[in-house]
């Protein structure tokens, strides 16, 4: 119902807010700011570069070439359109929805999903198959946010984003892969690098569950919009489709007919009726949850979506394209250790040169790194140049440290700069 929800918002007043609105460390404030500490944060994840990049990275289709077609930035537009539209509607705080919604993916790899496997496997080589998931994106977003991400303060200081706990804690548990319903926030604060999997600790306020649910509605009729744009679907898919609404909602069901217009899944309608059936079934006391019928409906929209779109035999001939592309260069970056250790990456890298020059950067704003500078016969301190007021994240004397800040640097690859690298590695 409308305004169920009105007296949990994460407002001044509830029992969350202090905790909610907390950063570790303060930023600059402004005489003249008259943002909320959420508008603070959503802009704050606006104009770092992880999100600029979303825009190249992959949603489903590897480095789409249709400007039509779905990237991973636009997906975070869906989310955060879809979870404003449900907290407006029950009471809730569209402010911490659309900040968490706009940054909830900056942690992405490259290739979308399979790239976050590929560098998930590099991490596990030396732990063991069944050792617990190393890199997953949810946790990698935290991770961009708290360590990765600078912006300039007013003194040109390049400062990390120190976002509210509420945010953060919506990045990280923002998981909509796994299918529940009645979602309800958790109680207590936690460390959130405590939590070693994704999907198993619901958010800190109903803001965040509510992104949870909005990530889900936002990419299932769009990835089926997407691969109808590709001819992935055939007619056999789409007897399919209509046989799914069919068995789930009843073709004479209200909203049936408009769901299964045309030849496929109309992705408007369907974000719309989901929407709605969740803010009518949802509730305090329920939790968040959809209907029976729409949730064995999604369950079935899903299954259709891995069988007939993810698992498309051409997205498994592209996967096995980035899989190499990551590898490749995961390798060559690894070759790299000593000279990084003694500030020479251009020695080793030099016939790379935009592997070179990005990596380098990456080395000078995130570890200890000086590169030696030849015709100067000394170490360059461009990070005082630079000004960036940050710890080291990585320690490069340490290899297996010198190993996490390759897998953070490719993580922060866009599709087609991945490919720009593996081209320029692999030619003669």
């Amino acid at each position: 119902m409308e305004n169920s929800f009105a007296k949990y918002k994460c407002c001044e007043g509830s029992p969350k807010w202090e905790q909610a609105n907390k950063r570790e460390n303060q930023i600059y404030s402004r005489n003249n700011d008259i943002r909320t500490e959420f508008e603070r944060d959503y802009t704050r994840l606006l104009h770092c570069e992880a999100y600029r990049r979303l825009k190249h990275k992959t949603q489903v289709f590897y480095a789409p070439h249709n400007d039509h077609i779905c990237t991973r930035m636009e997906h975070v537009s869906h989310v955060a359109s879809v979870s404003s539209t449900i907290a407006k509607y029950l009471g809730l705080n569209e402010q911490l929805t659309n900040a968490i919604a706009l940054g909830h993916d900056i942690g992405h790899a490259p290739f979308g999903h399979h790239g976050e496997d590929c560098l998930n496997g590099l991490l596990e080589q030396k732990e063991g198959v069944n050792a617990p998931k190393k890199f997953w994106h949810e946790r990698n977003s935290l991770f961009f946010a708290d360590y990765i991400e600078t912006l300039q303060d007013p003194n040109g200081v390049q400062q990390p984003l120190n976002l509210t706990y509420g945010v953060r804690d919506g990045l990280i548990c923002h998981c909509g892969e796994i299918d529940q319903q009645g979602i309800k926030p958790r109680e207590e604060a936690i460390d959130l690098y405590s939590i070693k999997r994704p999907g198993i600790v619901q958010p800190f306020t109903w803001e965040g569950c509510v992104v949870k649910l909005a990530d889900k509605i936002a990419y299932l009729g769009r990835d089926i919009e997407d691969a109808r744009a590709y001819h992935i679907l055939d007619m056999t898919s789409y007897r399919m489709l209509r046989e799914i609404v069919g068995s789930t909602l009843g073709f004479e069901k209200k909203g049936a007919r408009a769901l299964r217009s045309g030849k496929a899944v109309n992705t408007t309608v369907l974000i719309n009726d989901l929407i709605v059936d969740l803010c009518q079934q949802s509730s305090p006391e329920k939790g968040l949850c959809f209907s029976d019928e729409y949730f064995k409906f999604i369950l079935e929209l899903k299954k259709f979506n891995f069988s007939q779109i993810y698992n498309h035999w051409r997205l498994g001939e592209f996967a096995i394209y980035s899989e190499n592309i990551i590898r490749t260069i995961y390798r060559t970056l690894v070759k790299s250790h000593p000279y990084a250790q003694n500030g020479r990456i251009a020695l080793v890298l030099r016939s790379f040169p935009r592997l070179c020059s990005t990596f380098e950067d990456w080395l000078i704003k995130h570890t200890c790194y000086r590169p030696f500078i030849p015709e100067k016969h000394d170490f360059v301190d461009k990070k005082q140049i630079l000004r960036y007021n940050t710890q080291p994240v990585f320690d490069i004397n340490d290899f297996d440290s010198f190993q996490k800040c390759i897998i953070e640097y490719i993580s922060g690859m866009t599709d087609q700069f991945a490919i720009q690298v593996y081209e320029e590695i692999i030619s003669f």
